[in-house]
């Protein structure tokens, strides 16, 4: 039986910006940018009461709470005390899979401290990163991923819930199935309309019954709802992608301007291609436009792209292939695939620029 912990810090990136600016504490704050094309990258537990929560348009956010208060992001600050979060981790075990910034699994049945309780150890851990960054962690402890992601977000903030094999059944039989992890608002209004509504309704789905409603998710959804989950924390992960995208304040249209704006956003996937040794062959140019229609298109090369030149030229023919601009642009990414050096990193955070200056 395997002891498995999961990790969630509360509300990170906006109870960091709280633990450094006194000012902004027990105030509805929202991190990201607050102008036409802002989005919130994290709420605080304050603006989360009013109906604030992250990847909501700003606009929005500002109508559920006038007063909220937007700070700019700090990616830099977020991943230096994410590193102390995770050295803390390391420090019990080597099996640690980092999912963000925020959050990981650990696999500790057995441990560096050999200690025999995965709850103490998810205590501990706890007291830790309070002692060491100032900030609350949520913890959930179980025999598998699927129980302890559940788990962690029983008790917030500042929570810790075990689930042991024995109850979990019964746990889950209770549990309103927008609370199973990996159902999202789509898939939890085709099953109410199933009549499923907790995990027990779920339950008394034949697994091929629920393959032909969802797909290959019925597979999942099936061992959830018995508790079932045979994944393996996995320690190391490989990047396949690196790129970089920019939300305009504008829609644009004039082929100058993008140009203009596309040759930014180069610039700065080159500079992480460069600083990683990431070298791919595949280029792909995403494009969205005012509508929210979201079209790509790729090049891909016999050879690993390793020089900026190709690269940008690449990305220009690219491009050219959007032959109508009439209704406006509002964003542009870029990316490489296709890699020629696997990088396998402690994690990876992938950044959405909340800030359009």
């Amino acid at each position: 039986m395997r002891k498995i912990i999961h990790i969630d810090m509360d509300a990170f990136y906006a109870s960091i910006e709280q633990r450094d600016h006194p000012e902004y504490r027990n105030r509805p704050l929202a991190v990201g940018y607050s102008g036409d094309r802002g989005v919130v990258a994290a709420a605080s537990y304050e603006a989360r009461k009013y109906g604030v929560r992250s990847a909501m348009p700003s606009k929005t956010a500002l109508r559920k709470c006038p007063h909220l208060l937007f700070v700019p992001s700090r990616f830099d600050v977020y991943r230096s005390v994410s590193h102390q979060i995770m050295d803390i981790f390391l420090e019990y075990t080597d099996l640690v899979e980092p999912l963000s910034l925020d959050e990981a699994y650990l696999d500790v049945t057995v441990n560096h401290k050999q200690m025999p309780s995965a709850t103490l150890i998810a205590r501990e851990i706890k007291q830790r990163i309070k002692a060491e960054t100032g900030l609350t962690a949520s913890a959930g402890v179980s025999v598998n991923k699927f129980l302890a992601k559940i788990a962690s977000d029983f008790n917030k903030p500042d929570g810790l819930y075990i689930i042991l094999e024995k109850d979990a059944e019964e746990f889950l039989d209770k549990l309103p199935i927008e609370q199973f992890y990996g159902v999202g608002k789509v898939t939890a209004e085709k099953m109410h309309r199933l009549g499923i509504h907790f995990g027990k309704d779920l339950r008394r789905f034949p697994e091929e019954d629920l393959v032909r409603l969802f797909g290959k998710a019925g597979h999942t959804y099936y061992q959830n709802a018995r508790g079932m989950d045979t994944r393996e924390v996995i320690a190391e992960h490989i990047r396949k992608s690196l790129g970089a995208e920019n939300t305009f304040l504008t829609d644009l249209t004039n082929r100058k301007e993008l140009t203009e704006a596309l040759h930014e956003v180069a610039q700065t996937v080159w500079e992480r291609v460069s600083s990683k040794q990431f070298y791919g062959r595949t280029v792909t140019l995403k494009v969205k436009f005012s509508d929210f229609e979201q079209i790509t298109r790729s090049r891909t090369f016999l050879h690993f792209i390793t020089d900026y030149t190709t690269f940008w030229s690449a990305a220009t023919e690219l491009l050219g292939l959007i032959e109508d601009t009439s209704k406006g642009i509002r964003l542009i990414g870029l990316s490489i695939s296709n890699p020629k050096e696997i990088e396998t990193p402690r994690y990876i955070q992938l950044e959405i620029p909340f800030s359009f200056t």
